[in-house]
Parts: C-alpha cells; structure tokens; sequence
C-alpha cells in the first residue's frame, strides 16, 4: 500500500503553538536519548507514526531514509507509514499509539492518555517521547506546506492547498521563531507546565 501524503493541512495560526510547543519540549526527548531511557529506534517509530497521520512527503522519505540506517526493514518501515503497528515492540505500543492520537488530535492529546503515558514510563521517558512527537509535528506541518509546493513547482499542485498558503507557512518561521523562542525563556522562567489539557 502506497503512502498517502496531505491527510492534514495545518492553518498558519496553527503553526505558532506547534512551533513554540516542540521548540520548548524538544530538550527532554534530547536528555532522555542521553541518559538511555529512551533510543533511537523508539524515536524514529514514533517520528514514522506521527508522519504516516499527518502525511508529510518530506518527513516521510527523510525518516525512512533514518530509520534504514538504523537497521528498519523495508517491511516494519513500509507497516509504520501504512498505520500497521503489528511489528512494534509491545512495550513501546502505548508511546507508539499515544504519539498517533497526538497528531490525530492536532496536538490535544486527552489528559488520561497523557497520565497514562507518564504512569507507563515515568516522567523523566514521558516527556522524552512528547519531545520526539512535538519535534515531529513541527517537521510535518512545515513541511507539508514545503511538499506542496515543490509538486505545485513540479506542475502537480494539491488540491487542499494554495500558492499563498505554502508561502505563508513557509516565511512563518521567521516571523514565529523569535516570538517562539522568547515565549519559551518566560515560559520556562515562570515553570509553566509543559503539557496543558482544555
């Protein structure tokens, strides 16, 4: 079964909270990988997962491309962008499928599911595999926008998007990225939690 690409299109609006969210999480996937409560192959299943919901062409051949050089088969890759967990370690399911529902949910994950993951793994893991999701997200809607318009460069526009939207997103980042990063020093000063629930 072939992928599919553009499940979502992200609003620009969207974007800022994806941007700042990853951005501030993006540390403790990084310790986590450190200090070996989480690997490698654990990180680029969830980064695959989150990819096959969102259906960013871009991320989708750069993690495969990484997870080939981690030892993947072509077999358990091709099961993770088709939505096929059966090859996924049973122990690494809950994060797995905690990490779709996140993408499914557009970055609002239900608060059971959050404690769920934290109870399973712990906290110092928990907010490990958020980073690895929110890294990932933030790829994916970026790079959603940057995949359209390279097809509709190549003459095969997306029907779900548009010349203005693809620019708009794009030229974003330089807008968002300051913002983002001041946003996350007072954040981070005023210890505001990491994850919030609506």
């Amino acid at each position: 079964m072939a992928q599919e690409f553009y499940k979502k299109i992200y609003s620009v609006q969207e974007f800022y909270p994806i941007l700042y969210k990853g951005l501030r999480t993006v540390k403790y996937m990084v310790k986590a990988k450190k200090d070996k409560s989480l690997h490698s192959e654990l990180i680029e299943r969830i980064m695959l997962g989150v990819t096959e919901v969102n259906g960013c062409e871009v991320c989708s051949y750069a993690h495969t491309k990484m997870a080939l050089e981690q030892g993947f088969s072509n077999e358990e890759i091709q099961k993770l962008l088709t939505g096929t967990a059966d090859s996924i370690p049973s122990d690494e399911m809950p994060a797995f499928l905690f990490a779709q529902h996140y993408a499914d949910t557009r970055g609002n994950p239900t608060e059971e599911s959050w404690n769920r993951i934290v109870l399973l793994y712990g906290e110092a893991k928990a907010t490990g595999i958020l980073g690895a999701i929110r890294s990932i997200m933030i790829g994916n809607v970026h790079g959603i926008a940057l995949s359209a318009l390279f097809s509709r460069v190549k003459g095969k526009a997306i029907k779900k998007s548009s010349l203005s939207y693809e620019l708009s997103m794009i030229f974003s980042l330089i807008l968002y990225l300051p913002v983002a990063i001041i946003q996350i020093i007072i954040s981070d000063l005023l210890k505001k939690p990491i994850i919030q629930f609506s």
